[in-house]
């Protein structure tokens, strides 16, 4: 395994200067994220897709300081019911993936998306439950309608430049959010190519055992998020784990923490071996969204933390059995 971090919360800070950090830290690769949500900070691909010195000059600066590109992000809703922000978002994809072609990067993390819940709509709908019925007509249309086509095109279009593993986020809010809806789409769209980004602070307050998750999704775990999150259970007991309150409010049900100031050594210890016994062998990317720890003293105690609790060598001989 690799320790890498999403740079993205080094923003603030010139690449080379976030680079030689993270370097000096230990840490082995950078995820960049170029579009979407994480933004263009360190890295537009428009701009490098269309200068040739200035893609030689990225790459050079990334060699220097001997880290390897873990992944292209681009998290973003190419399915929004808004047509010109669905636009925005899938243009931001595909030069993502057009960069990542020319990088030699094969995979791309995103979220899937959550369409309007008819095509009269010009906000995401995300549905939850069964009951009205209309819930399954609206997911229904979002899935057959939208979702499949979409990400079959995208899916195409990905191969086409070489990238080989698009990592779904499973993120409430759209519509692979776990498990059984990460495998559905990924049979749907049929192939290999779409797969998990695991991130446990997403599934903890889900109810979702991250373990058992990545046990279920053996031998579709395209990339892992180490993130944590901190439960409330006095908040849970009162009000449940759905919360849209803002991420500073004391009475929140859950709260996204640096790994270890949510779930201790010995969950993270079980979940970094499930991840081998799944087959997955390759990078964990920090990504910090800790609203009471500055991003550098996040950072540096998740790669401390990390740094002991992943398994970096192949197993060796069991000389005792």
């Amino acid at each position: 395994m690799k320790l890498s971090v999403f740079t993205v919360l080094l923003s603030g800070l010139p690449l080379d200067e976030a680079l030689g950090f993270l370097k000096a830290q230990g840490v082995q690769a950078v995820e960049i994220g170029c579009g979407g949500f994480p933004g263009k900070a360190h890295c537009d691909p428009a701009e490098l897709l269309a200068d040739k010195g200035k893609l030689r000059a990225f790459q050079d600066t990334i060699a220097k300081h001997g880290l390897e590109i873990a992944a292209l992000s681009v998290h973003g809703n190419a399915v929004h019911p808004d047509k010109a922000i669905a636009k925005a978002y899938h243009e931001d994809f595909e030069q993502a993936v057009r960069l990542a072609g020319e990088l030699g990067v094969d995979r791309v993390v995103t979220f899937s998306g959550c369409p309007g819940g008819s095509p009269q709509d010009s906000t995401p709908n995300w549905a939850t439950c069964a009951w009205p019925e209309d819930f399954l007509k609206v997911l229904d249309y979002q899935w057959n309608d939208v979702l499949i086509p979409y990400w079959a095109k995208a899916s195409a279009f990905a191969v086409e430049h070489g990238v080989k593993r698009i990592a779904f986020e499973m993120h409430p809010g759209f519509c692979v959010y776990n498990p059984e809806t990460m495998l559905r789409l990924r049979a749907a769209v049929g192939g290999v190519i779409l797969g998990a980004n695991v991130d446990p602070s997403h599934l903890f307050w889900q109810g979702i055992e991250p373990v058992e998750a990545i046990k279920a999704l053996t031998g579709a775990i395209h990339y892992f998020h180490a993130k944590d999150t901190s439960l409330d259970h006095h908040n849970i007991a009162v009000n449940g784990v759905l919360d849209t309150k803002h991420y500073a409010d004391p009475a929140r049900s859950w709260v996204f923490r640096t790994v270890g100031y949510g779930h201790d050594r010995l969950q993270w210890n079980n979940i970094i071996s499930a991840l081998r016994k799944a087959g997955y062998d390759d990078v964990v990317s920090i990504e910090h969204e800790d609203a009471f720890m500055s991003a550098k003293e996040g950072l540096t105690k998740a790669i401390r933390f990390l740094q002991e609790v992943l398994i970096y060598e192949q197993p060796g001989e069991m000389y005792w059995a």
